[in-house]
């Protein structure tokens, strides 16, 4: 299990604008940066977003991403707000 409070708090110091996911600790990957923005803002593994939802608070797949798009994506609060990624495996030649 990731200490995720250690975390936040190091990334924090990066930016103190920076926001957090609520409920989504496991699923901070690291942070990143937009063009226009006052600094680095968290990012999070969507994909683990989704299995959270599922495991704890028993959504299913299509629920949890449905619930996940409006209320997490959809929430915009300022240039804090997180970014999240769907990670891909690198295509073999």
């Amino acid at each position: 299990m990731k200490d995720t409070a250690r975390i936040q708090s190091e990334i924090w110091n990066v930016n103190p604008e920076m926001l957090f996911a609520d409920g989504f600790d496991e699923a901070l990957i690291g942070t990143g940066d937009r063009f226009g923005f006052s600094g680095p803002v968290a990012v999070y593994d969507m994909d683990k977003c989704f299995e959270i939802l599922v495991v704890r608070d028993g959504m299913e797949y299509e629920e949890a991403v449905e619930y996940f798009e409006f209320n997490v994506i959809g929430a915009w609060v300022g240039d804090g707000t997180p970014i999240f990624v769907r990670l891909v495996d690198p295509i073999d030649d």
